[in-house]
């Protein structure tokens, strides 16, 4: 059966649940909303519906907060403007094409669906107080400002509460559960991962499309832990559980390309019997990613961390194989890690073990560009609304600019399907409204009861979509146009008016198109400055590392949304190269390998090596960015030579100099490997 006709054939409990709920909180908000009797009650209606995508306790609660913070702060600033300037259109209208600009280009700057939710209600909150108010400028005196202002900040605070009370009150679900689920699936795509990446024989391709799924459930849990917080004394414990399991698994997907490039392109720098253990290897963690008992798989990660352990005591090593035997103990250690803190999580055990948060990636370029984006979808609906003088015009730049901002992060392919989702969405909520709701509320007595049935099914199908995530863009388009055309409201006399009810209709739909088209035409930053930039901050980071503050979970926390976004525009590729993803794999990968050397060196000499160090972090860096050139000249060289030199002198230990020796070979291979990988792309 097709996937669209299954939600509403065979519907799963959850999603009739969720649909439920979500109706009642609706008919709560518009409730309440019409008893305070405010002029607008279907905004209440609006921001129940936002509240309803992600219905966990800690989710809405999470999002309550900041849809009330950011309602109250564009309230002020909407304040702010009306008072010094509602005499003069044009300059109202500036200050709030500035204001989107700032709003959307802040909310670039986070990665945290709620936080960039916070943004959009602060962006869009304003837009409705200022274009209401101007759509009768011989009304507007002190008084009906301040009016406007309160009515329009009481019903979106109303729809957020309702939404939020209903949640927590009907079938609460809770955030700790969802948090476990993507632990669980976070950690079976990593194994996947590493067993596709230590088969000598997998393709490309095939570790691509892991990388890609380990990524993208990497970034759901690490965006899930902040809203556990909200869910009792145990939240902050199991938020910090997640985030162990975040920063450790990319240390395994650090290392292990060690392996699985050392496999595939020098396969002679491996003897037959670190081929077998690389095997063996291979086969625990894909079957640690299939069992679904912790106790299995921790003793699986053990048995191999002993098994590894013993073999580092060998004397009939190479100095790479020393190295490797080294990494992959440390490799396993990390894995034993990643169990204990999903046990922690799974079970509400308290743990001791704390890593940095995935930090979001901040570029000052793409923040101007996606500013200016919403900012330009706001200035074409303003001289739409100026040219037509249509008061249901307002609408263009008010639905077009919230969905500028929440698709704003999302790569071009998945924007274009998003919108394009919300389009069909609003093509049938269109003749829904008017041929079946309005139809209805028409011939009847107009009591609350009633338009309580009549919008209940529409809205109750809507939701059942909104509560799949493949057809959210959907939902989202049909709940949304479908209240703001039917407009519920103690005097209906405006929406079942045919004229004005149409030219709301053709409102909503150019607003999407043109939110599309503008999409489409202005994408921001290409590919190649993209590139460059993530490469430039990391090659700085690359300089940074070792010092004071600046370890592996700090390095982890910064690359793990760099990988996203440089995957995000490599989804796409078909010509069999991902070079991007592949330098952000290969800089992530090197500054773990920075840190051994420093670890390495420590106390190994009398006199102290800082300098030497220095020159070295720096010589690495430069490598990495001239190998992301297609240049592979050793940059190292002459600095690893030094460095042998000076501790063979010193009389430091022949184990910790053989694995020091093994990690330049190593690098020495992968920045080649590299420079060739960039020369056959471009060619």
């Amino acid at each position: 059966m097709p996937a669209f006709l299954a939600v509403y054939l065979r519907p799963s409990r959850a999603s009739l649940i969720f649909a439920l709920k979500g109706v009642i909180s609706m008919a709560m908000a518009m409730y309440v909303a019409m008893w305070m009797d405010l002029e607008r009650p279907y905004w209440a209606l609006v921001s129940a519906v936002f509240l309803q995508v992600r219905p966990e306790a800690g989710m809405v609660l999470e999002k309550t907060v900041c849809q009330i913070l950011g309602t109250l702060i564009g309230g002020a600033f909407a304040m702010v403007v009306l008072h010094y300037f509602h005499a003069y259109s044009g300059i109202s209208l500036f200050c709030l094409a500035l204001w989107t600009w700032l709003n959307s280009g802040l909310s670039s700057l986070v990665r945290r669906v709620n936080f960039i939710y916070f943004f959009a209600m602060a962006c869009v909150t304003p837009c409705i107080i200022i274009l209401l108010t101007m759509a009768t400028p011989s009304a507007v005196s002190s008084q009906s400002i301040f009016d406007i202002a309160q009515s329009r900040i009481s019903e979106l605070i109303v729809g957020s509460v309702c939404a939020m009370l209903v949640s927590l009150i009907l079938w609460p679900q809770r955030v700790e559960k969802v948090l476990v689920d993507h632990a669980k699936n976070t950690i079976n795509q990593t194994m996947a991962y590493l067993s596709v990446e230590l088969d000598p024989d997998g393709s490309h391709d095939e570790r691509h499309k892991h990388i890609d799924d380990t990524l993208q459930s990497l970034t759901a849990l690490s965006d899930d832990s902040s809203a556990v917080v909200f869910e009792g004394p145990d939240g902050p414990g199991k938020s910090r559980a997640a985030t162990v399991i975040c920063n450790k698994i990319l240390s395994l997907i650090a290392v292990v390309q060690i392996f699985g490039r050392l496999q595939r392109n020098n396969p002679e720098l491996l003897s037959e019997n670190m081929m077998s253990l690389l095997t063996q290897l291979r086969n625990d963690v894909g079957l640690i990613g299939s069992l679904k008992s912790f106790d299995e798989c921790y003793e699986l990660a053990q048995k191999q961390r002993r098994k590894w352990s013993k073999l580092f005591q060998s004397d009939q090593l190479t100095t790479l194989e020393f190295r490797l035997c080294r990494t992959a103990q440390e490799m396993v250690a990390d894995l034993v890690v990643i169990l204990r803190a999903y046990r922690a999580l799974e079970r509400g055990e308290k743990s001791t073990l704390k890593a940095s948060g995935i930090k979001p990636h901040r570029d000052w370029l793409v923040a101007v560009t996606t500013g200016f984006r919403t900012c330009l979808v706001f200035s074409t609906g303003a001289f739409l609304w100026v040219g037509t003088g249509s008061p249901a015009a307002i609408m263009l730049m008010i639905l077009p600019v919230i969905f500028s901002i929440m698709f704003a992060r999302l790569a071009p392919v998945v924007v274009t399907r998003a919108i394009r989702g919300v389009l069909i969405g609003a093509c049938f909520a269109i003749p829904v409204a008017i041929f079946y709701a309005l139809n209805l509320i028409a011939a009847s007595s107009g009591d609350f009861a009633i338009l309580v049935l009549i919008l209940s099914g529409p809205l109750f199908l809507g939701l059942m979509l909104l509560s799949h995530r493949v057809f959210l863009p959907y939902g989202i388009g049909f709940c949304i146009p479908f209240v703001i055309l039917v407009q519920p409201a103690n005097d209906m006399s405006r929406s079942l008016s045919v004229d004005y009810t149409t030219s709301s209709a053709l409102a909503i739909l150019s607003g999407v198109m043109i939110l599309y088209w503008i999409f489409k035409l202005f994408a921001g930053p290409g590919a190649n400055w993209i590139q460059s930039r993530l490469l430039s901050v990391t090659y700085q980071d690359l300089l940074k590392i070792g010092s004071p503050g600046h370890d592996e979970d700090w390095f982890n926390a910064r690359m793990c949304d760099r990988l996203l976004r440089l995957t995000s525009y490599e989804q796409n590729v078909t010509s069999g190269y991902r070079t991007l993803t592949d330098l952000g794999l290969t800089g992530l990968n090197l500054g773990h390998a920075s840190m051994r050397i420093r670890r390495l060196m420590s106390g190994l000499s009398e006199r102290s090596l800082t300098g030497l160090e220095q020159e070295w972090q720096q010589a690495l860096a430069a490598s990495f960015l001239a190998a992301s050139k297609g240049d592979d000249t050793d940059l190292l060289a002459p600095v690893n030579k030094r460095i042998i030199d000076t501790l063979k002198a010193e009389g430091a230990p022949e184990e910790n100099l053989a694995l020091i020796d093994g990690i330049f070979t190593r690098l020495h291979y992968s920045f080649r490997r590299t420079a060739t990988m960039i020369k056959e792309a471009r060619a």
